[in-house]
């Protein structure tokens, strides 16, 4: 396999004009000669959208920046989005791969390595959401007091989008993917999307970006390890299962790994000031930067693990179904999370049924959550388990947690009923302020607690445990929670 220089092929490396005409020249070249490693040596590279090819490699050297190009500045376009018909159960990013910076469809053995660095800044965040009919459950319940205007700044019409580019990396259908070394500063809607991709490396990879970091949709096979996501608007790094491809796909057998993500300010992990002025992401609760399953789930999602995984700054790990998939088989062990802006834990089952007619509500089963260690944890949210009437979350266990709040609870907070808003968006406040400070349990079956360690800072007038519709529990060695081993048999 040989190695073709993007220079030799036209692409100027002094950031004044377009190059991405040159690399795009040089993956062609590669990819006619059957395979090779497009280099992009020191320079900065101004560009529109980049085409990988298969059994092609694209390297950026030390030093090597391709930046995104700006339509208003820079006279040209990205690629325009696919037209896939009306898609009516994801938004917009979800459901276009072309209009990126760098994009492959149905590729194999594609790779795109470090150690040089993509600049997305003059990428946007913004795109419609779904046209999804029944629109409960569409947005969080923290934004339900926005304005039309509020939410049209946030979700631009799909007629504003033509030309320009909402991702810094997508990838639909690809095989054997190998993505690493590289920084993304600036990634827009999602600085990685992988959608239906199958045998991916993720690894070593820094982002700092305005939206998602690493968004899994239908992957199988896949290892992430190594990363660094800062993304203080939206999820860090996140598995989903959405109806992209216009049919039920699982995401499965997927490993996340020494990995750290946060909520810092945008830019400020990449610069090292760790900036801590943003206070709220953009549904008006505070800011995001975790890992999480979900939220679309309209596939299955199974074998799962999460490993020596840090949180700073960020809502804790949420495992989520309400798009009628399966979630299950899942193990999150040894993680460590500081200031938790949200609950550190959160599991729900919901009913948002985002999908065709006849959408069913799904599963959630077979959960470990072993190891767990966080600190600072915003007082309004305890752990928290929330299954549906009908339809409880089955089998969890949690072991060896030790979590650390804010505290401050009132006897109103104790006093409280939170609602079952079985359609609505799953984020911990859609509950609101939840009646216990420690652990809040509902509509549960089948949960093993061993060794629950948790403190409050500030008086909590709330207890540390409330439950409800709760069968087949066994808790042991608990005494945040007012039972010590030998009080708390397993109740049936």
């Amino acid at each position: 396999m040989g190695r073709f220089l993007v220079t030799d092929h036209g692409a100027l490396g002094h950031g004044r004009m377009l190059a991405h005409q040159g690399i795009n020249a040089a993956i062609a070249a590669a990819h006619a000669a059957g395979g090779g490693t497009v280099v992009v040596p020191a320079g900065r590279y101004l560009c529109f959208s980049l085409r990988l090819a298969s059994h092609v490699t694209l390297h950026l050297d030390a030093g090597a920046v391709i930046e995104a190009a700006d339509p208003a500045l820079h006279g040209g376009a990205y690629n325009l989005p696919e037209d896939n018909g009306e898609q009516l159960y994801q938004d917009f990013g979800h459901s276009h791969w072309r209009n990126s910076l760098i994009w492959g469809d149905n590729l194999n053995h594609v790779a795109i390595t470090g150690p040089g660095r993509i600049e997305g800044r003059a990428l946007t965040r913004d795109g419609p959401g779904s046209r999804w009919r029944a629109q409960a459950g569409e947005r969080p319940l923290s934004m339900q007091d926005m304005t039309p205007a509020q939410v049209a700044a946030l979700e631009r019409d799909h007629s504003a989008m033509a030309g320009l580019a909402n991702k810094a990396i997508a990838l639909r259908e690809c095989r054997h993917v190998t993505l690493s070394g590289l920084t993304i500063d600036g990634g827009g809607h999602f600085a990685i999307l992988a959608t239906g991709c199958q045998d991916m490396v993720l690894r070593d990879l820094t982002i700092d970006t305005q939206r998602d970091g690493i968004d899994l949709d239908c992957v199988e096979r896949c290892v992430v390890e190594n990363c660094r996501v800062n993304s203080p608007n939206d999820d860090a790094i996140v598995i989903k299962s959405s109806l992209a491809l216009g049919s039920l796909r699982p995401s499965q057998d997927i490993t996340i790994r020494h990995c750290r993500v946060s909520g810092f300010d945008p830019g400020t992990m990449l610069d090292g000031t760790c900036g801590t002025t943003q206070t709220h992401a953009p549904d008006r609760d505070r800011v995001t930067g975790r890992i999480k399953i979900g939220t679309e789930t309209n596939g299955d999602i199974r074998r799962i693990l999460i490993e020596d995984c840090h949180f700073q700054r960020s809502r804790g790990l949420a495992i989520e179904s309400v798009d009628g998939g399966v979630v299950e088989d899942i193990t999150a062990r040894r993680l460590t999370m500081d200031e938790v802006t949200s609950a550190p834990i959160f599991l729900r089952l919901g009913a948002r049924l985002r999908g065709p007619a006849g959408t069913r509500v799904g599963a959630m089963r077979r959960i470990t959550i072993e190891a767990v260690t966080a600190t600072g944890i915003d007082a309004h949210y305890p752990a928290a388990i929330a299954g549906l009437p009908e339809h409880r979350i089955e089998q969890v266990t949690l072991r060896a947690i030790d979590l650390t709040y804010q505290g401050g609870g009132t006897l109103e907070d104790a006093r409280r009923a939170p609602p079952e808003v079985p359609d609505a968006y799953p984020e911990p406040s859609m509950f609101g302020t939840l009646p216990a400070w420690a652990l809040w349990l509902r509509h549960v079956r089948g949960l093993t607690i061993s060794g629950f360690h948790a403190r409050h800072l500030a008086p909590e007038a709330r207890p540390a445990l409330v439950m409800s519709d709760a069968a087949d529990l066994c808790i042991t060695e608990a005494p945040a929670l007012g039972l010590t081993e030998g009080s708390a048999p397993c109740l049936p």
